[in-house]
């Protein structure tokens, strides 16, 4: 026979340290990797064995990483931004690169940031490295935290079947026959976050090599980079203007 709940009942026990700590970095999110970036850029420099090899290497993983947000948010978008900042979810979104992975931009994001710090290639980049994998589980196990709350075992069936990072590619090619790729949606979410990784990636490039050949030295270099940068810009600028005229609009 079922019992009634008790008015004696404990409270519920407090959030672990990396849960709180998840829950509060979840509202500066946005900052927090651009602020690191620029403390390894001002308080390091790139080793000086740097191999050009290693900066095509950065390169790859950082358009891997782009490659895989890319191909979630066309396939099946999901926001948890909520309100203020804070970890918010209307539905469970398992559908399209969730059906693979629970957290498939958390590892985009890791790749892009790993592709930075290996074109950088200093001691500073890879300490800033672990610390984003930290900060990515930290905001992982907020995210869980609330999501079980409110979806309960639905929550648990999901994790039970998906894992939390690495995407298992079972079934991936039924996946992408299923759903129509929508790339209007790509470019209104994603234009913002394209535009400050290559940057920002260019932006190292061009500092490594100061710092590597001298600034009179460097600057053939920083010419070809600078106008690849305006490149970026303009592709930047015309998809913000597409945005902002509402010819992106498409379902979400």
């Amino acid at each position: 026979m079922g019992s009634s709940p008790s008015s004696d009942a404990p409270p519920a026990a407090p959030a672990a340290p990396l849960i709180r700590f998840g829950t509060f970095v979840f509202r500066y999110r946005d900052w927090v990797v651009p602020a690191c970036i620029a403390a390894v850029v001002l308080t390091s420099t790139p080793r000086p064995d740097a191999d050009p090899w290693l900066d095509l290497v950065g390169v790859l993983v950082a358009c891997t990483g782009q490659a895989l947000r890319v191909l979630v948010i066309g396939l099946a978008y999901i926001q948890r931004g909520g309100k203020q900042k804070t970890i918010a979810a209307d539905r469970l979104v398992v559908d399209g690169i969730f059906a693979h992975s629970r957290n498939p931009l958390y590892v985009g994001n890791f790749l892009l940031m790993s592709g930075l710090m290996l074109s950088w290639n200093s001691p500073a980049g890879y300490a800033l490295l672990a610390a984003v994998a930290v900060t990515l589980l930290a905001m992982t196990r907020a995210e869980e935290t609330f999501l079980r709350g409110k979806f309960g075992r639905e929550f648990d069936a999901y994790c039970a079947r998906v894992p939390r990072f690495l995407p298992n590619p079972r079934g991936l090619r039924a996946t992408l026959a299923r759903f129509d790729f929508d790339w209007k949606r790509v470019l209104r979410k994603e234009y913002g976050t394209t535009f400050s990784w290559t940057s920002a990636m260019l932006l190292l490039l061009g500092l490594q090599r100061v710092d590597r050949l001298g600034l009179a030295a460097a600057q053939p270099a920083l010419a070809r980079l600078a106008l690849v940068w305006l490149a970026i810009a303009s592709l930047w600028a015309t998809a913000r203007w597409l945005k902002k005229s509402q010819r992106l609009v498409s379902p979400d």
